[in-house]
């Protein structure tokens, strides 16, 4: 059924990707605000000075049964169209700016990232 379904994901080494992949999908082109991705730990980390946004590596959505997710801690980082991080509700009550909720992998609690208002965005304003 399909409410036994979810997604993993995975950030990827920071390359170009020419096949697909044999089960999900590659998502390139986000952009995280608020925070930056750690290249050397393969986790979030704190923005450094003066750089708002960081271009993320690309992520695997892999789907799976969500029995079979590892545990990891992640934070659930909201995925937003642009950068207003609003939109109207459209008629399913949900946010016409929200794509989707991703798992990033972070060594802090959630609540840290969420305090700093952290997001992907799929554009950036300039």
């Amino acid at each position: 059924p399909i409410d036994l379904l979810g997604y993993d994901f995975d950030v990827l080494e920071d390359k170009d990707y020419n096949t697909p992949p044999e089960d999900g999908v590659y998502v390139k082109g986000l952009f995280l605000d608020g925070a930056r991705w750690d290249r050397k730990t393969n986790l979030m980390g704190e923005s450094y000075p003066k750089m708002l946004t960081d271009a993320m590596p690309v992520i695997w959505l892999k789907p799976c049964k969500r029995d079979e997710i590892p545990f990891r801690q992640t934070y659930n980082i909201p995925v937003y169209k642009t950068s207003d991080r609003r939109g109207t509700l459209s008629t399913t009550g949900h946010s016409t700016n929200f794509v989707v909720a991703m798992k990033l992998p972070t060594d802090k609690p959630e609540e840290h990232w969420i305090q700093r208002g952290v997001a992907l965005l799929c554009q950036l304003d300039d």
